[in-house]
C-alpha cells in the first residue's frame, strides 16, 4: 500500500477573508505534514470596474505584492517556507493548470461563494477547480 505524502500546498489567494481561511489551513497541513506552501495570486486579462472603485494593473501589482507579503510572514512565524506566485488569466483554468505544471500534492482554496446558480454552494471558481482538478483539493469556508 503507497502512502499519499503532502508536501507541495498551492494556495489560491485573492485576499478575501475566505482565502485567509485556505491560508491558515494550508498552514496547519504544512505543519502536520512537513510541506511548503505556494500562494498564487491570478491577475484577470481584463481589469474589472467595482463599485465604486476601478482596479488598475498597477494597484493590482501593489496589492498582490501587499497579499504575498503578509502570507509569507504568517507562514513564517509558523516555520513555513513560502512562495508567492502571480499569473494571468482565467482564476479557475489558472489555478488547474499552475497546480499540474508544478506538480502540487494539493490546492487548498477558501469559497467565496460569489458566482452563478452553479456555484452556489462552492463559489464557482472552487466547483471548477474541484471538477477540473487531477489532484485533491481542500474547500474552505
Amino acid at each position: 500500500m503507497s502512502k499519499y505524502q503532502i508536501k507541495k500546498i498551492l494556495v489560491p489567494m485573492d485576499g478575501s477573508k475566505n482565502s485567509h481561511k485556505g491560508l491558515d489551513n494550508a498552514i496547519y497541513l504544512a505543519r502536520q505534514c512537513g510541506g511548503t506552501i505556494t500562494g498564487l495570486f491570478v491577475m484577470p486579462n481584463k481589469i474589472t470596474v467595482f463599485e465604486p472603485i476601478t482596479f488598475d494593473r498597477k494597484y493590482l501589482v501593489q496589492f498582490t505584492n501587499e497579499l504575498m507579503s503578509t502570507a509569507k510572514k504568517r507562514c513564517a512565524q509558523n516555520g513555513i517556507v513560502f512562495h508567492g506566485k502571480t499569473t494571468t488569466g482565467d482564476s479557475a483554468t489558472e489555478i488547474v493548470n499552475f497546480s499540474k505544471r508544478s506538480k502540487f500534492d494539493i490546492i487548498v482554496m477558501g469559497a467565496r461563494g460569489l458566482g452563478s446558480v452553479k456555484g452556489a454552494f462552492l463559489g464557482s471558481v472552487s466547483h471548477t477547480v474541484v471538477n477540473r482538478s487531477n489532484i485533491p483539493v481542500l474547500i474552505v469556508r
